[in-house]
């Protein structure tokens, strides 16, 4: 077969959960829930922590990045997902389906960099915390926060454009609810060993650096803690990287269900329903995990509920104020009449 240029596919067509066409409104509400939920969560603790001067601390610093970056991750894939859904729109140009997949890469990698950045910052606060406050100064927390989104968003260049050069002459039906590359390559009828190998280099390589140094800090935050004569102090300390270590065996656990598995037939399909809990899930419970086992954010939490609190009900009784001293002043008029 002679191969087509790519240019022939102007648009591709997202099938998203089209094996189950009586639930499709059922599923609309379902994402659409979680994802303002997820939006409202992590826009919750970016503003609780802005807001709240006693968290202004390396470790809510890289907890806001994590936050933006959630609500960044939802936004690429549910709002289109949601269209499809809804208003059957299941057609996506050439070049949003590449941007979408770009973006999706992008986040991934940055959450693993940023979390291991997390992981560094409780290494020392732990292993070394009379001098915390000088290795985890302002300086550093802004180096690692800018080299992990620089080198997260730099990492999906290759594959994105590759496939994005890849002839697609076999179909432009895309068997999943967002432009996912493994989806793409099924489509296309060029040469693909050499994304696939840039993938497995990416996933083996650049993928796993983060997690190693992440379990490298956990060995000696675990070691340090263990060292500790009284349990409460123990308990104490651990307690301060409780909420990060959930995040990463909820965020690496979920990496593995869906990269790192045997492929077989319906292998799709099977990726579909593990993308969804990915995708959806750990943008969601990251903000209820921080807030909830977080007694410092937890605390500041209910300050800003209370000071939201007391604002509308200082509006709403000066409101009431206005609105009964004008009766008394109408009354009193007419009775001097």
């Amino acid at each position: 077969m002679e191969k087509t240029n790519h240019s022939e596919v102007t648009e591709f067509i997202i099938l998203g959960f089209f094996e189950l066409p009586k639930m499709q409104f059922l599923l609309f509400l379902v994402f659409l829930i979680i994802y303002l939920m997820s939006l409202t969560g992590n826009l919750l603790i970016i503003s609780t922590v802005y807001s709240d001067s006693n968290l202004h601390s390396p470790m809510y610093f890289f907890l806001t990045n994590l936050s933006f970056l959630e609500i960044c991750y939802v936004t690429v894939t549910v709002p289109k997902l949601l269209a499809v859904l809804i208003a059957q729109n299941k057609t996506i140009s050439f070049m949003q389906c590449m941007t979408q997949m770009y973006l999706f890469f992008a986040c991934t990698d940055t959450e693993a960099y940023l979390l291991t950045a997390m992981a560094y910052d409780r290494y020392v606060a732990i292993c070394k915390p009379l001098h915390y406050t000088i290795i985890m100064n302002k300086k550093v927390c802004f180096i690692l926060a800018i080299v992990s989104w620089t080198i997260s968003f730099l990492n999906p260049v290759p594959q994105v454009t590759l496939i994005s050069q890849s002839s697609f002459c076999n179909s432009n039906e895309i068997n999943h609810f967002f432009c996912d590359i493994t989806a793409l390559m099924t489509l296309s009828c060029s040469e693909t060993s050499v994304i696939e190998n840039i993938n497995y280099f990416e996933g083996s390589v650049l993928g796993l650096t983060p997690f190693i140094l992440t379990i490298i800090s956990y060995v000696y935050i675990i070691s340090a803690v263990l060292k500790i004569q009284s349990a409460k102090g123990r308990q104490k300390a651990f307690s301060t990287c409780s909420s990060h270590l959930t995040v990463v065996l909820l965020f690496y656990g979920t990496c593995i269900s869906v990269y790192v598995r045997p492929q077989s037939a319906d292998s799709m399909d099977i990726n579909k329903l593990l993308n969804v809990v990915y995708i959806t899930a750990i943008p969601l419970l990251n903000p209820l995990i921080y807030s909830l086992r977080n007694k410092e954010l937890k605390g500041a939490l209910w300050k800003a509920n209370r000071r939201v609190k007391n604002y509308f009900s200082s509006r709403i009784n000066k409101m009431l104020h206005t609105i009964f001293d004008g009766d008394i002043s109408t009354i009193n008029k007419q009775g001097g009449r």
